[in-house]
């Protein structure tokens, strides 16, 4: 029996011993699959597709550590990510290394399976120093005022490294269940798991990304699915808690199907809001520019939309004064508003960080989770 203040080391490997894909989460699948394949579609129709590639994993690097008590603005991380520079707050530059991890891990998984070696990888890089599996008592999931327990993670280095290479091989060999289905399970059981001293739920989090990517259900990280989980944090720890304690495998599925499909629907408006911004600033660009002004800046307003001068040069092959008077005379005539970050200037595309950064639209609650 499972208590909440001692090791679960009789953790059951996966799968679980109940039907998880019951009616109600096959039309979970059904639906999550659909909106999930018109994400992939729309991002592949956007003509630069390092516009998303830049932005979303930025935003989803701020959701993700959000979700840990890492608190940052998409400002102050967009300007980090210019700079670089090393007066940058602690809070950023960890959300800077989620982006880094999960750039490192879709690499990965392009090339080879998902593996432990890679969890290790990806939760140092989070870090920012060599982890591995934990081998010291002691884990707390709890209450942190209070100190009440309410999950103890299994304990010991051989039976953790046990319960991952478990975890990888339902991973990679079962056929029993849809992909979808696998990325919801998998992430209960890596985070039951635990098996790092800090980290857990940045690294689960940018597996999820991992897993529909190395199934082919995604070919890019442009799902953000870490603001599902913040607006639901409290569902999805109770959910979480749930399986171990009731075996509550249907909630939890459909609760995590049901994230990707409103998550898929909302990010494909802001594709559609996107192409919107880009055509009306193609035709602002050509009207304020002198003629012959090149055609790569308007790409480089997209791709950083807070933008150096230098970033300018350097894309579009011209000089300092060139690049400075085109930034100028676009924020003379509001296309882009020029600040101050320390002593560098920098350009914002508004219009573009207003569509990334609004409040999501949530579509409307799939029926079948009632």
């Amino acid at each position: 029996m499972w208590r909440p203040e001692l090791p679960y080391n009789e953790l059951p490997d996966l799968p679980p011993r109940v039907d998880v894909e019951s009616k109600r989460v096959l039309k979970h699948v059904a639906e999550a699959r659909a909106a999930l394949a018109g994400l992939d579609q729309a991002a592949r129709r956007i003509p630069n597709p390092t516009v998303l590639l830049n932005a979303i994993p930025l935003l989803e690097a701020q959701a993700s550590s959000e979700i840990e008590n890492i608190v940052t603005t998409a400002d102050e991380l967009f300007t980090a990510d210019q700079l670089n520079a090393d007066a940058t707050r602690p809070e950023a530059k960890e959300a800077l290394r989620y982006r880094r991890a999960l750039f490192d891990g879709v690499a990965s998984v392009k090339q080879r399976p998902l593996s432990t070696r890679l969890l290790i990888e990806i939760c140092s890089t989070l870090q920012a120093r060599d982890m591995r599996v934990r081998d010291l008592p002691g884990t707390f999931v709890g209450n942190p005022v209070s100190r009440q327990p309410v999950y103890t993670p299994p304990e010991g280095r051989v039976l953790i490294a046990e319960r991952l290479d478990a975890w990888t091989r339902f991973l990679h060999t079962t056929r029993e269940f849809d992909p979808l289905v696998v990325m919801a399970l998998t992430h209960y059981q890596f985070e039951a798991i635990h098996p790092f001293s800090d980290g857990n739920g940045r690294t689960g989090r940018i597996v999820n990304i991992l897993v529909l990517i190395e199934r082919g259900l995604l070919s890019e990280p442009i799902l953000y699915l870490s603001r599902y989980i913040i607006q639901n944090k409290a569902e999805y720890y109770r959910l979480l808690l749930a399986v171990t304690a009731d075996g509550a495998w249907e909630e939890w599925t459909s609760f995590m199907l049901e994230g990707i499909r409103e998550t898929a629907l909302s990010t494909m408006e802001k594709i559609d809001e996107i192409h919107v911004v880009h055509d009306d600033m193609q035709i602002e660009l050509r009207s304020i520019l002198p003629g012959g002004a090149n055609a790569d800046l308007l790409d480089v307003l997209f791709e950083q939309p807070y933008c150096r001068i230098s970033t300018v040069m350097t894309r579009c092959g011209v000089s300092r004064p060139t690049a400075t008077k085109w930034l100028k005379m676009l924020a003379d005539n509001d296309v882009l508003v020029a600040i101050r970050a320390g002593k560098h200037l920098l350009y914002v595309n508004t219009r573009f960080f207003s569509v990334l950064t609004r409040t999501d639209r949530a579509p409307q609650p799939s029926p079948t989770l009632f």
